[in-house]
């Protein structure tokens, strides 16, 4: 075998084939990547190999990054174990702080694409499926630098639009806009399926609007006991928040009050529009140069504020100094958002400098 990361093909490995880590294969062997992986049914591997997603199936000690596709009560088990070959680990897991506490390792990069599938395993796998979603990365202080820009980089090859958040933060944002909205499906769909003799009928009168809400229901659900226990605190959290939010609906239902409605209904209608859009227009784009001391986490430092403040990162740089522990960071960001970023670095210390792209 060539050593780890030189040779005409680059190496990785993916734990777990099916819809995720399957997508995962496909997509990096189209990149010219050789990629071995495993699964704990011997068959769905087996099958990963047959559909092209995986050249091999087993271990790689060569590999230079991992990718750990298993559910999220697995990941840190299994993160561990691939550390042990001396490359680069990173997981797909829906939930971060407790992973990334368990695993403790300077060469594992939390990572949660929120990507999905109507379909289900490997043969519902798709080489594009990460094409355009978001990729939320999770470095910490203690995160090699090294491993942080070689997975980033991989991530954004794929065609993702990575953020970067602490784990703590991914943690509480994710309980909002994905769990709880997974189990207040789970629980309209349960009521609608509450009377068996009115199930089909009812059913039949299902308009858009209740799809919409219960499309999610759908989904696997052997995934989400470890999601809901391992992010049991968040979740909680916003259960009851929307709890709240619901009984003051009901309130101003039960009182008839038609402004109250209006003006709930009227607030929910524009936050939605407000949605922020994707990626920045790659014609417009902007250099910032970041001077940075050699000291643990400072790329998490910068690349998790840039996030906070909305801005993405097309691409991103470390040159090291010839002389001294300093060093500069190259961002390549949205040239709309550069003032913001540039006042958010100033804010924390830091002295960039940018320039626009021609």
């Amino acid at each position: 075998m060539t050593s780890r990361g030189s040779g005409a093909s680059r190496r990785a490995a993916v734990v777990g084939t099916g819809l995720i880590g399957g997508s995962l294969g496909l997509a990096l062997r189209e990149r010219g990547w050789h990629v071995t992986g495993r699964d704990r049914d011997d068959e769905r591997a087996a099958r990963a190999v047959e559909l092209g997603a995986l050249d091999a199936v087993g271990d790689d000690p060569d590999a230079e990054l991992t990718f750990v596709a298993t559910p999220v009560g697995a990941v840190a088990g299994e993160a561990a174990a691939a550390l042990k070959a001396g490359g680069v680990v990173t997981d797909v897991g829906s939930v971060k702080a407790s992973i990334v506490e368990a695993v403790g390792d300077p060469r594992f990069v939390g990572g949660h694409p929120m990507a999905g599938s109507e379909q289900e395993g490997v043969e519902g796998a798709d080489p594009q499926l990460f094409s355009g979603a978001v990729w939320v990365l999770t470095p910490t202080p203690g995160t090699d630098p090294a491993a942080h820009v070689l997975v980033r980089s991989v991530v954004s090859s794929l065609g993702a639009e990575v953020v970067e958040l602490t784990p703590d933060r991914h943690d509480a944002l994710v309980a909002v806009v994905s769990h709880v909205p997974h189990l207040a499906a789970a629980a309209l769909m349960g009521l609608a399926a509450e009377r068996a003799e009115e199930h089909e009928a009812l059913l039949r009168l299902a308009a858009g609007g209740f799809r919409d809400m219960t499309r999610i229901a759908a989904g696997h659900p052997g995934i989400w006991p470890d999601i809901c226990v391992e992010n049991r605190s968040a979740i909680s959290d916003v259960l009851g928040r929307l709890e709240q939010a619901l009984a003051s609906v009901r309130a101003l239902v039960e009182g008839e009050d038609r402004a109250g409605l209006l003006a709930e209904l009227e607030a929910a209608r524009a936050a939605r529009a407000n949605l922020p859009g994707r990626a920045a227009d790659p014609t417009r784009l902007a250099e910032v140069r970041v001077p940075v001391p050699d000291r643990p986490g400072v790329l998490a430092e910068v690349t998790t504020l840039a996030s906070e403040l909305q801005v993405d990162i097309a691409d991103l740089e470390i040159a090291h100094s010839s002389e001294g522990d300093a060093g500069v960071l190259i961002l390549t960001v949205d040239e709309e958002r550069v003032e913001r970023f540039r006042g958010g670095l100033v804010a924390r210390g830091f002295k960039p400098s940018s320039r626009r792209l021609s």
